[in-house]
This record gives structure tokens, sequence and C-alpha cells, in this order.
């Protein structure tokens, strides 16, 4: 697993190598030491560590918080504050920055490690949430434009799938298993919600339990049909057989 790199930005010196040793301890990878704001906006956009450790009251015109906010506007980066002071107003100016937490000095190793990994976790969920968001807005804004493509959240992620790649669709009790030829994910939703989301020209409800894909049809067997290369045996229902029939060329 790669090292976690981390920024630290303190202005007092025998401060700055304490945390600077104590993260080397803890296994995480000190990319970079700043001791002004500035000094940390140009770090944290030549590198791009994956948190920063920023103490709020820097010395110079720009103070932590300061170089915080400018930071959050360049890149998505997770800050954690470390303070000697927990006073409301410093609390309130900090806050807009939206920071991933705070640690009060003086501080103990476990405090750091702490605070880094719930801050690392919290900053993956959120990314997670925002990609599946701006996905969802994205297949909202080209609709007409998807009808070949699926999406289906698989290990709180959404994957996209090509209808093509569908050989059949299969209900199970509250959920549908959709199967591709080496693969199959299980979604939580109904064989009716399914069907009007598959393209009607190209799928066919052959059984109350099971929909497939036309042309990976290979044979009928009646009462089965069987797909290609998988050889999956799919049952015909009896008030399926006639659209079957009509959408099979026979000769």
């Amino acid at each position: 697993m790669a090292q976690t790199n981390v920024l630290v930005v303190e202005d007092e010196s025998i401060v700055s190598k304490d945390i600077q040793h104590s993260l080397k301890k803890l296994g995480y990878h000190v990319v970079g030491a700043a001791s002004t704001g500035e000094q940390a906006v140009a770090l944290a956009k030549e590198h791009v560590p994956d948190i920063i450790l920023m103490d709020i009251m820097l010395k110079g015109e720009m103070s932590g918080i300061d170089a915080a906010e400018a930071i959050r506007k360049e890149a998505n980066i997770p800050v954690i504050f470390l303070t000697a002071y927990a006073d409301e107003s410093t609390l309130a100016k900090a806050k807009v920055t939206q920071p991933y937490g705070y640690i009060i000095k003086p501080f103990k190793e476990i405090d750091i490690h702490t605070s880094i990994e719930m801050a690392l976790y919290k900053h993956k969920k959120e990314t997670e949430v925002l990609k599946e968001r701006d996905m969802l807005y994205a297949l909202v804004e080209n609709k007409d434009s998807n009808k070949d493509i699926l999406f289906v959240k698989s290990n709180s992620r959404l994957v996209k799938l090509n209808t093509k790649d569908i050989y059949f669709v299969e209900a199970l009790k509250d959920y549908v298993v959709i199967n591709l030829l080496n693969t199959r994910y299980t979604v939580h939703s109904t064989m009716k919600d399914i069907e009007a989301k598959l393209p009607e020209s190209e799928f066919l409800r052959v059984h109350r339990s099971f929909i497939v894909r036309v042309d990976k049809i290979t044979a009928i067997e009646q009462p089965n049909l069987i797909l290609e290369n998988d050889k999956k045996v799919i049952p015909i229902g009896g008030s399926y057989k006639d659209d079957l029939a009509k959408r099979l060329n026979l000769v």
C-alpha cells in the first residue's frame, strides 16, 4: 500500500521537526514542511499531498486559515488544523475553510494518527459521493444519448455497463441479477423497472423471472432457450411464447 503523503505547515521550527519525526514513526511520508502560509500554498500546489497539517496561527501576512482557503480553491486536499487556541472566534473563522479536524496543542502521536486516519476516511467517502452525484447529473442531462448504457451500483460505486454485453437478467426475490458473460451484478430493483431501462428492440421478457438479450439466443429446445458462449439454459414461460415467436425470424 502506498504511503500517505503529508504536508506540515508550522512556523515553530522545533514543533515542526517534532511533528515530522512523529509522522515518520507512524509510517507517513512527509513531502514538505512550510513555515508560512505562502509557502504552504506553493508546496501544496507542487506536491499535491494526501493531507495537510496546518497551524492556524502562522507568522506573516497569511494565516493558516487564509492558506487553507487558498488551497481549497485550487485543490481538493483535506486539511487538519493544529492550534493552541480553541476560542470561538478562531474556530468560527476556521470553519469557513471546511477543515477535516483540529488537533489541540500539545498533542500526542496517537492524536495525530487518529485525526489523519479519520480525515482520510471522511475525505474518501465524500469524494465517492461527489463522483456518484456528478455521474448521476451527467446521466440525467444526457439521458437521450445513453440508451445503450446502464449504470449499476457495486461496492459503493457506479459501474457502467453496455447493454450489448448483457446476456440475461434474472429475478431473485427483491433483487435482480444482471448477467454478463463472466460477471454478474445483483441490484435492488424489480424486473419491471429493469425491463423499462433496457432497449425494447434488443431485450425480451421470456419468463416471469427472466429477460434475455435476443441476439444472444443460440438455440431453442422447448420449453427452454439456450444462450451463446455460456450455454445458459433459460426457461420459456407459457404466456411469453407468442412474443418470442414474433421476435424470431422463423423459416
